[in-house]
């Protein structure tokens, strides 16, 4: 496995959450939203992810940008997508749901993500598997799971060596730190 640069590129812990902590992740569409946004990164090699969550509120990602793109600019891009494919349907399907994001911004109307998510940067092995245990203890946490790798929209299984559908997580181990 090749080595982490981690001065120039650090593997960072990513927490994005809903306007006023709204439930509105809890439509497994919007979940999928989430997903094939993820496999788009990847694929077109804007980061590498090594564990994720997507809860009925809020998202948790551990993620590295690439040499190609930095990861704010992606973070921002992310973010940005995933809002605006959720409003689409919103506004197709349910309008009434979609007032309950309306603000009165000067740069938008409606608001799905919290601004200022947060990001750590993930300096150690050790604090790589706190959060991704963290990661994947919010699904049981929440009581939406008995146990971690019951959950379908994270990386648990992925770490267990069970199937699962996620094709765009990378492997990580001890030796690349």
């Amino acid at each position: 496995m090749p080595k982490l640069n981690h001065a120039e590129n650090p593997v960072q812990f990513y927490t994005a959450t809903i306007l006023e902590w709204k439930f509105l992740l809890k439509n497994n569409l919007y979940k999928q939203i989430i997903i094939d946004s993820l496999t788009f990164l990847v694929n077109e090699k804007r980061v590498k992810i090594y564990g994720f969550v997507i809860m009925d509120n809020h998202i948790h990602l551990i993620w590295q940008g690439t040499d190609l793109y930095s990861l704010k600019h992606t973070q921002l891009s992310f973010m940005k997508f995933t809002a605006q494919q959720i409003k689409f349907d919103l506004e197709k399907n349910h309008p009434d749901l979609l007032s309950r994001f309306y603000v009165e911004a000067k740069d938008r109307k409606f608001q799905f993500w919290k601004r200022n998510a947060l990001s750590i940067d993930i300096l150690s092995y050790d604090v790589f598997l706190q959060k991704l245990n963290y990661i994947h203890r919010n699904p049981v946490k929440a009581g939406l799971c008995a146990i971690e790798t019951d959950y379908l929209y994270s990386s648990a299984k992925h770490y267990e060596n069970l199937e699962h559908p996620y094709r765009f997580l990378e492997p990580f181990d001890r030796s690349m730190w």
